[in-house]
């Protein structure tokens, strides 16, 4: 059991300070939870404790012993006993779960081959010692749910024997069952000594977790609490100080001619029989727990995907055979769950993210340049109060609250009439999740029609006009969200429990 302790913890990036004279003791065998709003600091400590950058000055010690943090090396981070499981997994798909476990490290005979019993032997006994037992070591991990791929991560990091385990955002992919079974493997990694550090932007998770939490606000330490004191208020006021109550516009939608209307579509095994109207300046949530169809319900509607049967129809004008070309040309736009890898390309600058999806209309003749699309992007950053020092720098550089503002500001380049939003608030803070709900309001009331899928269904609350709920690949009820509890909605999506009057199927 070891304590982490931070002594005046520094890091600058020219003028900027990322992390500023951070200073805490992290107890040895607790859950110790971290916050703060998208670039309050979180990554560069993350960063920093894995040993990806070091510190400008302070100083980090491990059961009171200083360690040599000079030098940016992640081997001399599990050399010290500190592993980290990333947000992003980074696991090989075609590989097994023993070969990812000891990838760089596979045990060898005594004439330097590689031996396979061995791998699965000590694979085997890692996932049983963590309650992973599940889990074939000799699996390919590409064949693996989410959640025990997030599993095999946290094995893989354990393998090293840490003292101090970092978790980055472990369950922002994760269906329920999959959160109760990664609780189930942090609380016996608490009981083997491990401390723990669960970086996590879902409140909700808190008190079934963490022993204490402790807040982070614009790189500096703000507080820590035991869980017990640890309100929903106090949390928010760690966080962000005071805050003003968020409550959703009403404004009239005319139900004249739908700007969306699907049909009877069908895609076998995702959905069948989906019908729906989507009016012009409505926010239309689709609800649904992971595996009910609702990315496979966009990829249709975009194009991405054929259906088996059913018919799009934009504006009341049916669209035969839709594909991703016809249906942007038709003002249809899509932004993935998945924003690091489908959303944007995290190589190019924020500038040339906000230009791919509107090239037709920055570039009609089909050249375009820096001075051609200038004007594009610096209208969105500027619309949608993209936080960004350069705009030419990388747009993996910036926080997950503004990567998601640079999807949408992407798209309304493209001058959109429906918008399908997947998952817009994964992996983004509470005060980023506002704006981008401040953006759809703003957007719908000028016309652009949206729907918005999610599985944080509190998220559909706060930000729909209606919702409809997708459960076993059918649309199973609908909801005007005038008064609507969460709860409600919950219970629509996973039993077949009597729902509220205001559903209007």
């Amino acid at each position: 059991m070891s304590d982490l302790e931070l002594i005046n913890l520094t890091k600058h990036y020219g003028d900027v300070k990322a992390l500023d004279q951070f200073s805490h003791v992290f107890a040895s065998g607790q859950v110790h939870a971290l916050i703060g709003k998208n670039g309050s600091g979180k990554s560069t400590f993350i960063k920093m404790m894995s040993g990806a950058i070091s510190p400008t000055v302070g100083e980090i010690r491990i059961d009171g012993t200083p360690v040599d943090a000079t030098s940016a090396d992640p081997n001399q981070a599990f050399a010290r006993g500190l592993a980290t499981v990333y947000q992003e997994l980074s696991l090989a798909q075609g590989l097994s779960v023993g070969e990812n476990i000891f990838l760089g490290r596979l045990p060898k005979t005594r004439i330097g081959l590689v031996d396979w019993p061995a791998v699965y032997r000590n694979a085997q006994a890692l996932l049983d010692k963590i309650g992973a037992a599940g889990i074939d070591p000799k699996s390919l991990v590409e064949t693996l749910s989410i959640g025990q791929q997030q599993m095999v991560e946290i094995v893989k990091a354990m393998s090293f024997d840490p003292k101090i385990l970092q978790l980055d955002e472990p369950t922002s992919a994760l269906a329920q069952a999959e959160v109760n079974q990664l609780f189930e493997m942090v609380h016996r990694l608490k009981a083997l000594g491990v401390t723990i550090i669960y970086i996590t932007h879902r409140l909700s998770e808190l008190p079934q977790i963490a022993d204490t939490v402790t807040a982070i606000r614009d790189g500096v330490f703000v507080d820590s609490v035991p869980i017990a004191q640890a309100t929903p208020q106090v949390i928010l006021d760690m966080m962000f100080g005071e805050m003003e109550p968020l409550e959703r516009p009403t404004h009239p939608i005319a139900k004249d001619t739908p700007a969306l209307s699907v049909k009877g579509l069908a895609c076998a095994p995702y959905f069948d029989d989906v019908s729906f109207d989507l009016y012009p300046g409505e926010v239309l949530g689709i609800a649904g727990m992971l595996g009910a169809g609702r990315t496979e319900l966009f990829h249709c509607i975009y194009g991405a995907r054929t259906p088996d049967a059913g018919t799009v129809a934009i504006a009341g004008q049916t669209v035969h055979k839709p594909s991703i070309p016809k249906m942007k040309a038709l003002g249809v736009g899509y932004t993935s769950e998945d924003r690091k890898h489908s959303g944007l390309v995290q190589l190019l600058s924020s500038h040339a993210n906000l230009c791919l999806a509107g090239q037709d209309k920055i570039a009609p003749k089909g050249w375009t340049s820096l001075t051609h699309e200038r004007p594009f992007a610096a209208a969105q950053i500027s619309d949608l109060q993209i936080k960004t020092g350069d705009p030419m720098l990388p747009v993996s550089s910036l926080s997950g609250g503004n990567q998601q503002k640079i999807v949408v500001g992407n798209w309304m380049n493209n001058d959109p009439k429906i918008l399908l939003f997947d998952e817009p608030a994964r992996g983004v803070d509470v005060q980023a999740k506002r704006q981008i709900y401040q953006i759809i309001w703003e957007k719908a009331r000028s016309g652009l029609s949206w729907i918005v899928a999610s599985t944080e269904l509190e998220d559909l609350t706060e930000c729909c006009d209606r919702i409809l709920v997708l459960r076993d690949g059918r649309i199973m009820a609908e909801f005007l969200n005038e008064g609507l509890d969460a709860k409600d909605l919950y219970a629509a999506c996973m039993t077949d429990s009597p729902l509220p009057k205001k559903e209007a199927i």
